[in-house]
């Protein structure tokens, strides 16, 4: 995977590990305000670059699953950094921009429309989805060949018969669980897309 080393892998194992999807902790930006499109596209570029709110317990069952895996990735993005570096015990563990969230730029809207933060991430991401804008950055045909890399490659690692984990964003998350089903797995537990939520995968048996 780019920019990140897992080490040398065992052989193909009888059984493959499971794939976990976990998202990241609540940030430390606050969604209680009234943007612009102008604005919001100011407010997102600051959420990308921030990190955890404070005072946040990671869930004794999210760390489980960090015990139990043999392979720990986040994504660059600091959020998902910090999310990793609370689960992980220690651990060392990869960081992977292959994981990054899709983007979400708003649709040019006028100045005097505001909406909360909430409210622009759901809009901008119906335009960017079924409306293909995405204001020079990554498209969602781009990001959908992304996902089935990422899919693609913790296959690969799983195959070696250790869980992975990866912790990253709640979106792209997504994207990457319909690659995996895609690609003959299925989601055995399903703890939803909030905060510290995480999916679990496995290879559908014949």
């Amino acid at each position: 995977m780019a920019d990140a080393d897992y080490g040398d892998l065992d052989e193909t194992a009888a059984t493959p590990g499971a794939v976990i999807l976990a998202r990241h902790g609540e940030p430390a930006l606050s969604r209680r305000r009234m943007l612009n499109a102008d604005e919001y596209r100011e407010w997102w570029a600051d959420y990308e670059m921030g990190g955890l709110a404070e005072g946040q317990a990671p869930p004794e069952a999210l760390q489980f699953i960090a015990e139990r895996a043999g392979f720990i990735i986040a994504s660059t993005r600091l959020r998902s950094v910090e999310t990793a570096r609370a689960i992980a015990g220690g651990r060392a563990f990869a960081e992977d921009a292959l994981f990054i969230e899709a983007p979400l730029p708003p649709p040019h809207w006028p100045r005097w429309l505001k909406l909360t933060p909430r409210i622009w991430g759901a809009v901008s991401r119906f335009w960017w989805w079924w409306f293909n804008h995405h204001d020079n950055q990554e498209s969602r045909v781009e990001a959908q060949a992304r996902a089935d890399e990422a899919a693609r490659q913790l296959i690969e690692l799983a195959a070696a018969g250790q869980d992975v984990l990866v912790v990253a964003h709640g979106f792209f998350n997504t994207m990457v669980g319909l690659s995996l089903r895609r690609q003959g797995w299925r989601c055995v537990q399903d703890g939803g897309f909030r905060y510290w939520a995480a999916r679990r995968f496995e290879m559908s048996r014949p």
